[in-house]
């Protein structure tokens, strides 16, 4: 992905005497597969090779799990990749603590990342003892709706504003031949939708109470209860086609208005900007989706395992220093359909959808701190586990799913 700006960049380096290092070849680990995503990555990839006298080598691998455990297989079995894909969360904390990650601190102080990088709680998922060992590149939310304004001009219903609507309006699309609620059979998938469904009934007070403080009477409480209820009735409204269906396949549904709405996370605007849809015309976001809209703070970082090699190493930097740029942040996130992690980009090019993020993500009371934060990968697959399961099996009932998830909570690490 070599440009004629990088050409000329180093012929004038040359030109001018200037020493410049040996070029690396920094291969890069990620799992950004779908078009709206490697829409986005391009813009990872093709600013570092036409900024740098470097080479981005691109190793995507479908599935977040799957590229994790490949990252962790390739650095403990003593061939780290340049750089690899996380999220925003515990996951890589072991890797920092055996000092196997290449130290960001200075480059972070050098930038002044703790100044523009919000909210704060992000860069400090990427601290270990006090030190930096990851970058930030976006802020990606689950909570939001995705719809079909034409099928539901089709249909002879308003688009829905949260969840109650969605479920007042259904049986009309059903009654259009339109499959009302579209949702693929991953596991992370479903366990996503719950936990918006949970987020629209708890807000942010109930929701810090469980995630934060483990708090047992929220969690055995009502509010949850009125969620697991929502939740499962939405099982009705989908189509036979989802067990095997991932999510761009899903989300295509409501981008050719095959379905009504999707609950995904924001990386789902990616995919109708990919298609050249307008929101407000082709296709409505809808914020929470609830009248009082709360977006988690969750998102990717990526590491930079240690090298032996000096070149790489400042490839590395390179690239860490690369990715938080102000228009590279605008660019990338633009395509990516996530909110930038700086709170100083120009974000003139953002859509209607992106500006509503924004607006959002501007009052800190309507922030939720990703679960990643607080529990590890061993307890969030607990709490996965359950809601897959209550979602394959009807005759488990409501009780008995609340019962599980408490003692979830009440045994969380």
């Amino acid at each position: 992905m070599k440009h004629l700006t990088k050409l000329a960049a180093v012929g004038a380096a040359s030109m001018l005497g200037l020493a410049s290092a040996k070029a690396a070849d920094l291969e890069v680990i990620h799992w950004w597969t779908s078009g709206g995503e490697q829409a986005a990555v391009t813009v990872f990839a093709d600013e570092f090779d036409a900024r740098t006298p470097h080479n981005w080598v691109d190793t995507a691998i479908a599935g977040g799990a799957n590229s994790r455990s490949t990252t962790l297989q390739r650095i403990l079995g003593g061939d780290p990749p340049g750089a690899a894909q996380f999220n925003i969360s515990r996951q890589f904390e072991e890797l920092a603590e055996a000092g196997m990650l290449l130290d960001l601190t200075d480059l972070a102080e050098e930038q002044g990342w703790r100044d523009v990088i919000r909210p704060s709680s992000i860069l400090e998922v990427c601290e270990y003892d006090g030190r930096i060992f990851c970058v930030p590149v976006n802020i990606h939310s689950w909570q939001w709706g995705w719809a079909s304004i034409p099928a539901y001009d089709q249909a002879g219903v308003d688009v829905p504003r949260n969840l109650s609507e969605f479920i007042e309006t259904a049986p009309a699309l059903q009654a259009a031949g339109i499959t009302p609620f579209a949702i693929g059979g991953e596991g992370w998938q479903i366990s996503g939708a719950a936990r918006v469904v949970l987020v629209s009934q708890l807000g942010k007070t109930g929701y810090d109470a469980i995630y934060e403080h483990r708090d047992l009477d929220v969690a055995g409480g009502q509010q949850v209860r009125d969620a697991i209820e929502i939740f499962k009735s939405l099982k009705q409204y989908t189509d036979d086609g989802s067990a095997n269906r991932n999510w761009n396949d899903t989300t295509n549904l409501v981008l050719t208005h095959q379905a009504g709405m999707q609950i995904m996370g924001d990386w789902a605007r990616g995919e109708f900007s990919l298609a050249g849809q307008t929101p407000g015309v082709d296709y409505a976001c809808i914020a929470g989706p609830s009248e009082n809209p709360y977006l988690e703070t969750g998102g990717d970082v990526f590491v930079f395992p240690k090298q032996s090699d000096a070149a790489m190493e400042e490839a590395q930097l390179a690239l860490a220093g690369m990715m938080l740029d102000p228009q590279v942040q605008a660019s990338f996130n633009n395509a990516k359909g996530s909110l930038p992690v700086r709170d100083d980009v120009d974000m003139s090019i953002a859509d209607d959808c992106m500006k509503a993020g924004l607006e959002i993500l501007a009052d800190p009371n309507r922030i939720l701190p990703s679960p990643n934060m607080y529990f590890t990968e061993d307890t969030l697959g607990q709490m996965d586990d359950l809601w897959l399961e209550a979602w394959a099996n009807p005759n488990l009932s409501t009780e008995e799913i609340q019962r599980r998830f408490v003692n979830i909570v009440a045994s969380a690490d």
